[in-house]
């Protein structure tokens, strides 16, 4: 008998052994790379859900379970720290873009029927006569009335490809008629700028609900049509916009600062500071600004009230702000879905 016959039952042996102490560590969706390090209580939460799956007597959805279980970690953090859902960040990110594709209305529940509270101008639904205050009965053969229906479900049924059409069935209160109308959905415009006008000879006025994609752009125009118009001092309305991207902020801020002044400076957990300065860019530089808020006024909002009264340009009117003095990172999950985390604190409030 000659020595390799003696050497591989040994190493069949050793596989063996190796296979079933690796087998003992694996769980079902082990990945190679995870094969030969420790158990962690990170990894806890994985098997539970693996095991809830595979071996639970019952059908259970486990994206139900693990989404209540990133919200109840998240609500042990802080109130701004937050989980976005698949289904919700579609919503989000739509919100802050400058359009979208649509019929056109702003509505809400009253009682049991979708009452319109108002078109978007030059909108699908504006051009076909629907005015605020009618009530939206059916989109084509789907009913839109009831005290139960999901508000995720009525914009499914207005929204759609661009091009498509719907009919609607529509009640006017006003008139006690009942009529319908197809509505061809389009690109619809979605305002950052509610409004702007002149308030006196030199007083311009302007009107923001958020800070969102198209919001500097449009801030800049109408800054821009007033200062023709004679505007040498302005009132920035920002009372209940809830703030937004901060970049847009800054942005604004800059408009009304002169090179160098301090817009705002960010402080993480490490004690780092980022300051953030205005440049040369500015069109109405050092001009007085009157900048209204309220209670409902928050984040970026409150990012160019603080830096504008420190720097001695703007006056605060209205009431105290939200507060919220804080910087969120907003961080991808892989699935469509998103997590907001706090990571700075803001010091221009």
């Amino acid at each position: 008998m000659n020595k390799n016959s003696f050497i591989w039952p040994t190493v069949i042996a050793a596989a063996l052994a190796i296979g079933i102490f690796v087998g003992g560590k694996l769980h079902f969706t082990d990945t190679p790379e995870k094969l030969f390090t420790t158990n962690s209580k990170k990894d806890k939460l994985n098997r539970l859900i693996d095991y809830i799956e595979y071996e639970y007597v019952d059908e259970i959805d486990t994206d139900s379970i693990v989404d209540v279980t990133v919200n109840q970690i998240l609500e042990k953090l802080d109130p701004h720290s937050v989980y976005i859902s698949e289904a919700e960040m579609t919503k989000v990110s739509e919100n802050m873009k400058g359009d979208f594709v649509g019929i056109g209305v702003n509505f809400y529940k009253y009682k049991d029927t979708i009452a319109v509270i108002r078109t978007i101008p030059q909108g699908p639904s504006h051009l076909k006569g629907i005015k605020p205050g009618d009530r939206i009965l059916m989109a084509d053969n789907d009913t839109l009335f009831g005290k139960n229906l999901p508000n995720d479900i009525i914009v499914r049924r207005l929204k759609g490809k661009k091009g498509t059409s719907v009919n609607l069935k529509v009640y006017r209160k006003d008139e006690d008629k009942t009529f319908n109308v197809k509505v061809k959905r389009d690109i619809v415009l979605i305002k950052s700028v509610q409004s702007y006008y002149m308030l006196t000879d030199d007083m311009g006025y302007i009107k923001i609900n958020r800070f969102a994609e198209s919001t500097f752009r449009e801030f800049k125009s109408a800054l821009k049509q007033l200062s023709r118009q004679g505007a040498k001092k302005l009132t920035l309305d920002l009372r209940d916009n809830p703030g937004g991207y901060l970049g847009i902020a800054e942005q604004m801020a800059d408009e009304f600062l002169k090179e160098g002044k301090l817009i705002l400076f960010t402080k993480n957990k490490k004690g780092k500071t980022n300051k953030i300065h205005a440049t040369d860019e500015g069109s109405f530089e050092d001009k007085p600004v009157y900048v209204l808020i309220n209670e409902r006024s928050a984040s970026a909002s409150e990012i160019i009230a603080g830096a504008l009264q420190d720097n001695d340009i703007g006056t605060i009117v209205g009431r105290r702000s939200f507060g919220k003095g804080l910087v969120q990172r907003e961080m991808d999950l892989g699935d469509g879905s998103a997590v907001r985390l706090r990571q700075k604190h803001s010091k221009r409030l």
